[in-house]
């Protein structure tokens, strides 16, 4: 009986193929869903370790080895040495020893130290300008730039001693140790890449805050010889590790994390022997954790993302083999009618009947095993070439059950004539089964509904059942919008027959009366509908990942600047782009926990709508500028160039409760950092006061008077300013604490009371609006912000924003040169320059020769690229090669069941030709009957496909890791779906046009 089953096959081989062939698509997502997901492992892993920052492929562990003079070892030390073996654990990884203390003698200012470092093999991560790196005992090493600003050369002679800094109030400034040490200047050297993973985290080379403003950070490198010979007390000890070559290759993650978990328990443990003190113990630090966290978060958005397309796949596949087997099976009524009356029994009639459908069932198992695990590694090879898709046998794991799905539907095929009496086998008419149909599609309906709502209860998880709600809603409706459309087929087709059109009206009974044609319809509509799906969720996230590159990256690129003054930042982007053509200068600013995020920007008049990625829907830019910037500010500049001179009159203060003076100024032509010049403590009577500050040679602008007092309760009294400004109050304003009033010959300032005002009281020029005007998101109510100082700036909203650039929502954003005359401090600030695509290439040299440091180039290009390596939006990759995997099988039962039936339709309308159907009826007819279902199923499936997204695709983790707060896109584009509805009307009505012209030739 075997050979008579192989036999049937030969004798049928295209039905057959055409079967295995459905029955690989059923197969190959079973097998090609593990595969990518293995793929998409390394993928994501391998982005994330390429967009890392060197904190996070880095670690370093630090201790105190506490002052040995004395003699004697300190109690509780940690061997730092034995702890850094425990490093070799981790594979791959380079390592590298410091140690360093502070010392005076170099700098001519005790408020100042030198790092002395020794750090293994420094030299050949340095540049010698000048003479040579470090040899022997003694040799030195220093920065060019503290070399030129302390006329420093290769061959001169320094004494350096160890330092301790005094914390006394009256002090604040390092005091020698140790014994002095004459050290050689071997060498000035230029460092080549502070940012090299080899200087691990120690911030050797970033700008250090010194008293008038702030210098590059330039350690001085010595040998370790030099640094044991040397009398010292307490230094720093550290081992870091950074990735070599290879080390954080996506095969050798997972043992680098036992390693990292392994190492971090040892560590514990040495710390907890060595704990002497507070200063002993030892202390691991990495990023690394945060780096797995990541790969974790996008692993785990994969495996959400993946099944739902690959169940979606298997259940339209498992369909397709339903229609087929029972199209085969209708075709070969005659046949188990035959096979019935020879009296065979019923296993016999089972395996002559099914026989054949279960070996190309498994024929095609096989081949969709090998295709799911090509395909896999195609698709890995064209869009991420190198990565590999590490095939495995894990991947065969829900073979079987996507086999078992097969097979099942398969006998539930055959079930059918297998059950059905003779008399009713050898009858053309179709078979009855109208009632068990509809049982189907409601039991279809309730499965779906209650996936849906467990979904819906369940949060989102699209774990078990959860991954089928999409593919079982649309398949539901599937079913229900085909049962409907079948008795407007059959309206249609007698309304055509009564008003004589013949060929329209047999191609409206042909669709109605065949239960084969609505099957296929049905499959049509949800082909349609999960191919709409799936493009809709690849465009909804393309179009939410290329937000979060544009709106949340800010510009087309963003340089972030090391700490410099928000005068020098401004002054420099002026200078580079006069023209406001493709540089602004943006500064966030830190507001209190759980405040909307502040961004200062230098609008000027087009600087905002030449450089920003705007938010769609919003004001245009230009309008908003004129929105934060109605008018110029109107600085008060200080008289007097360099020697700043102040007049006043003070009286009415009490004895003992005298009052000091400051001033906060900045350089207009942008020279030097704003500066807080202590006037000094306001004497009775009339005095001038003086500071001589040479950055205000060409005019400085007044911030504001501030008026501290001491530690006295209840002190009041009166200042009058005789040259400063105008003498108007309405052009100043005042703190609480204070009044103002105009004099005879200047401006009273009347201290009422400095109780409770730890800021003393501020006497600002009113050269900006106030409130200060804001642009806010939506959900921002009027009130205060934080300012450059941290004091609390009342505002109002003057325009809002769907989202702000950089920030997204709720957010605020103000204009910095409003904002930056009333700051009352001098603190350097880490800023940001944004540049348009069009900047010059040659900018990041212009700002540097301005003075600004870039410590950081970033592109939204660069944004969009880490984002396509994420979790989700490698898993809608699969999404997309499902999509197309639909449209082919769709078209696939599109040619299977007109081949099943054309040898009936084409008697039957044979037959007619016979009686007197004109031609051009036939051929209409013939050609159009299986168009026309593709013409009802593409706006059917559409349909489907957004009532799928509404009810499921909020499930779908679009958004990759750490989403920042942005307005993005919750459903598909029109012109999308357009374009998908038209690509499917052209491939699937092609194909049954085809389907229609072969059936055509068949009647002759």
């Amino acid at each position: 009986m075997i050979a008579l089953v192989f036999t049937m096959v030969w004798a049928r081989r295209g039905p057959a193929i055409v079967l295995a062939v459905l029955a690989a698509f059923a197969v190959a997502p079973a097998v090609a869903a593990p595969a990518y997901l293995r793929a998409a492992d390394r993928v994501v892993a391998a982005g994330q370790v390429a967009e890392a920052d060197p904190a996070e492929t880095a670690l370093s562990m630090r201790t105190t080895d506490r002052d040995r003079r004395a003699g004697g070892d300190v109690p509780g030390g940690v061997d730092l040495t034995a702890a850094g073996a425990t490093l070799v654990e981790l594979p791959g990884f380079r390592y590298v020893y410091s140690v360093e203390f502070p010392v005076i003698g170099m700098e001519t200012d005790d408020r100042v130290r030198t790092r002395l470092v020794h750090r293994q093999d420094a030299c050949a991560h340095l540049r010698i300008v000048a003479g040579r790196c470090l040899l022997g005992e003694s040799d030195l090493v220093v920065g060019e730039q503290a070399a030129r600003r302390l006329h420093l050369h290769a061959g001169q002679s320094v004494p350096l001693r160890f330092a301790k800094f005094d914390a006394d109030p009256d002090a604040l400034e390092f005091v020698a140790d140790g014994a002095a040490k004459k050290f050689f200047v071997a060498g000035i050297y230029r460092v080549t890449d502070p940012a090299e993973a080899y200087w691990g985290t120690h911030d050797y080379f970033a700008p250090e805050d010194v008293a008038g403003g702030s210098r590059p950070g330039e350690p001085a490198f010595t040998s370790l010889s030099t640094i044991s010979l040397m009398d010292h007390g307490d230094a720093e000890l550290s081992v870091d590790g950074y990735a070599g070559p290879g080390a954080l290759d996506v095969d050798r993650l997972p043992a680098l994390r036992d390693a990292l978990v392994h190492l971090e328990s040892g560590v514990a443990d040495l710390g907890a022997a060595g704990a002497g003190g507070p200063g002993n113990a030892l202390n691991l630090s990495t990023s690394m954790p945060a780096l797995m966290a990541r790969i974790d978060e996008g692993h785990a958005a994969a495996r959400r993302i993946v099944p739902v397309p690959a169940v979606a796949l298997i259940v339209l596949a498992c369909l397709a083999v339903l229609l087929a087997v029972g199209a085969g099976a209708e075709a070969r009524r005659p046949e188990t009618a035959v096979i019935a009356l020879r009296g065979a029994r019923l296993p016999h009639r089972w395996w002559l009947a099914s026989g054949e459908s279960l070996v190309a069932v498994l024929a095609g198992t096989i081949a969709g095993v090998l295709a799911g695990q090509w395909l896999v590694d195609a698709v890995v090879a064209i869009r991420w070439p190198g990565v590999g898709a590490d095939p495995d046998p894990a991947s065969l794991r829900y073979a079987p059950l996507a086999l078992a799905a097969v097979l099942i539907t398969v006998l539930a095929a055959q079930g059918g004539p297998m059950l059905r009496p003779v008399a009713e086998l050898l009858r053309r008419a179709p078979m009855p089964g109208r009632y068990a149909g509809i049982a189907v599609d409601v039991l279809l309906a309730a499965l779906a509904a209650g996936a849906a709502a467990q979904l819906a209860l369940g949060g989102g998880d699209l774990a078990g059942i959860g991954s089928a709600a999409p593919a079982l809603v649309m398949l539901a409706a599937a079913l229900l919008v085909a049962r409907a459309l079948r008795p407007l087929a059959a309206r249609s087709g007698h309304r055509s027959l009564d008003r004589g059109r013949l060929g329209r009206g047999l191609t409206g009974l042909l669709l109605s009366r065949r239960p084969a044609t609505g099957r296929v319809l049905a499959l049509l509509i949800a082909a349609v509908a999960v191919s709409g799906y799936m493009v809709a969720a690849s465009e909804v996230a393309a179009r939410g990942r290329q937000v979060e590159a544009d709106l949340g990256t800010g510009a087309a690129r963003v340089l972030s600047i090391g700490a410099t003054s928000r005068n020098q930042l401004v002054t420099a982007v002026r200078a580079v782009d006069p023209g406001q053509r493709f540089a602004m200068a943006v500064v966030p600013v830190a507001q209190d926990p759980g405040a909307p995020p502040l961004l200062a920007v230098d609008t000027g008049e087009r600087r905002l709508a030449a450089t920003a990625n705007w938010p769609g829907g919003a004001d245009d830019a230009e309008r908003i500028s004129r929105a934060l910037r109605p008018q110029p500010p109107r600085p008060l500049v200080v008289p007097g160039g360099s020697d700043i001179a102040l007049d006043l009159t003070a009286a009415e203060f009490e004895p003992g409760k005298a009052v000091s003076l400051d001033m906060i100024v900045t350089p207009v032509d942008g020279s030097g950092p704003d500066a807080v010049l202590p006037m000094g403590v306001v004497v009775p009577g009339p005095h001038t006061y003086r500071y001589a500050l040479p950055q205000c040679h060409g005019g400085c602008r007044l911030n504001a008077l501030k008026i501290s007092g001491g530690q006295s309760l209840g002190t009041h009294g009166v200042i009058t300013v005789h040259n400063l400004g105008s003498g108007d109050p309405a052009a100043w304003r005042v703190s609480p604490g204070g009044r103002l009033s105009a004099a005879p010959d200047g401006l009273r300032i009347e201290v009422t009371s400095l109780d409770g005002h730890p800021e003393g009281l501020l006497v600002q020029p009113a050269a900006t609006p106030w409130p200060l005007p804001v642009v806010a998101t939506g959900t921002f109510v009027p009130g205060s912000v934080s300012g450059l100082d941290f004091r609390a700036i009342p505002v109002t909203v003057a325009g809002r924003l769907p989202a702000i650039p950089s920030l997204g929502a709720p957010a605020v954003l103000v204009d910095l040169d409003y904002l930056d005359p009333i700051s009352t401090d001098a603190a350097p600030l880490a800023g940001q320059v944004w540049l348009a695509a069009d900047a010059p290439p040659d900018v990041v040299r212009q700002l540097t020769a301005h003075g600004l440091t870039v410590t950081r180039d970033l592109a939204a290009a660069q944004v969009a690229s880490r984002l396509d390596r994420q979790g989700a939006a490698v898993a809608l990759g699969y999404a997309g090669l499902v999509a197309v995997l639909v449209v082919v099988l769709a078209a696939g039962v599109l040619v299977l069941t007109a081949g099943a039936g054309r040898e009936r339709q084409a008697e039957d309308l044979a037959a007619l030709r016979a009686q007197g159907l004109s031609r051009r009826e036939v051929r209409r007819a013939a050609l159009w009957a299986y168009p026309m279902l593709v013409v009802a199923a593409v706006p059917a499936g559409v349909a489907i496909a957004l009532a799928g997204w509404a009810v499921t695709g909020w499930a779908l983790p679009l958004t990759g890791v750490d989403p920042p707060p942005l307005p993005r896109p919750s459903w598909p584009g029109v012109i999308s779906l357009v374009v998908t509805a038209v690509v499917l009307v052209i491939v699937l009505g092609g194909t049954a046009l085809l389907a229609g012209r072969r059936t055509l030739r068949r009647i002759g």
